[in-house]
């Protein structure tokens, strides 16, 4: 089976979680399958596998309503692409979108790097879900990376087309940490600065934290970084990195007591499996996305209580608690792997390819094509 990927969402200097996926898929995927990749800039290259590619217009291009006439000759089974917004006129290709979650219907701000008239879009785009169904009913099969997603997706009505999971997973191969050696009074923080990750109520809780660092590693603007640093309360120790390397990143929580995410939703939150699998133990806030990604090695918090987050971090200080739960942090994110989530994409495009098939010699209502 050919299966064609689209590469275009990888950033160009250091991946974000989109760009981080479709990469990791990409890589996972090639050995078990004919994989080529789409790009839209060589320097996406620096980021991505060794694999074949072809380059098209960016996806955020008006060229991009007609993508599939260069799609279309190279012969693919099946185009996956780890968005939704991918053109389809004229496709002759089965088809896989993706959702990964639906945080922008409840927190409506868009991206600040998207351009002014993307912004404005995307706020009339997340101000009702037919939009989101006219673009997922074009695909033959939609995937999405984790069961709580799938379950708001069927609450909503989102599709007409089969839901598979395609899982998110930590990178391959890393070395636990060895809980023996203990670790640094200092907690991590990796993860954007919009609304809806609450950066705020992990700072103000540093207040009951006098004895630890709070190491915000993300890139960050000079306004945002005002806002929050206005925020802090006497006495607390909170570091804005603007952001780290890959290797920068991964001594940190070699060392920290505890990642912390106090997020109000996400579609997965791999910096909770990227933790767990060093063996650095996480404290987060008690939702249904954490609560399937963590199981039971997390501390699960209030988002809205700094005390309740001071208090998880005071109970890790507990040398035995500390010890047991960066063990079974590494067995929890042992269950999430990128071969598993490759098998999971091949099988869902054997389906969209047999769905197309049955579609030729069955009439389709307009839009469903």
């Amino acid at each position: 089976m050919k299966i064609v990927i689209d590469a275009r969402f990888t950033r160009t200097d250091h991946h974000d979680g989109i760009s981080r996926y479709g990469s990791s898929l990409i890589a996972a995927t090639a050995r078990i399958a004919d994989v080529t990749m789409l790009i839209s800039d060589k320097r996406q290259l620096a980021l991505l596998p060794d694999v074949p590619y072809v380059i098209v217009n960016s996806p955020l291009s008006p060229l991009e309503l007609f993508v599939a006439r260069k799609v279309n000759p190279l012969g693919a089974d099946v185009v996956v692409c780890p968005m939704q917004t991918m053109g389809t006129i004229g496709r002759k290709y089965g088809l896989i979108l993706t959702l990964h979650d639906l945080i922008y219907y409840e927190h409506p701000a868009p991206p600040g790097f998207l351009p002014a008239p993307v912004r404005l879009l995307w706020r009339l785009y997340h101000k009702a879900y037919w939009p989101q169904r006219v673009l997922l009913n074009r695909a033959d099969v939609v995937a999405t990376i984790s069961r709580t997603t799938e379950a708001l997706m069927a609450k909503y009505r989102l599709t007409r087309r089969p839901v598979r999971i395609v899982g998110n997973a930590p990178q391959p191969g890393q070395t636990p940490r060895n809980p023996a050696d203990g670790a640094d009074k200092s907690l991590v923080y990796m993860g954007s600065f919009m609304p809806y990750k609450n950066v705020e109520t992990m700072i103000q809780g540093m207040a009951g934290l006098p004895d630890y660092t709070l190491h915000l590693l993300s890139r960050i603007t000079a306004e945002r970084r005002t806002e929050l640093e206005a925020l802090i309360p006497d006495g607390a120790k909170v570091e804005f990195h603007n952001g780290v390397t890959d290797a920068e990143y991964e001594e940190m929580l070699r060392r920290a007591t505890a990642l912390i995410s106090l997020s109000r939703a996400e579609g997965y939150g791999l910096p909770l499996v990227e933790a767990m699998a060093l063996g650095t133990p996480v404290v987060a806030s008690d939702t249904p996305i954490f609560r399937e990604v963590g199981g039971d090695a997390v501390s699960y918090v209030d988002p809205e209580s700094p005390a309740e987050f001071a208090a998880a971090v005071t109970a890790l200080d507990n040398r035995g608690l500390w010890e047991q739960r960066s063990r079974r942090s590494v067995e929890r994110a042992a269950e999430f792997n990128w071969d598993e989530s490759a098998r999971q994409l091949l099988a869902a495009a054997e389906e969209a390819v047999a769905l197309r098939r049955n579609k030729r010699h069955t009439p389709q209502p307009k839009g469903d094509q």
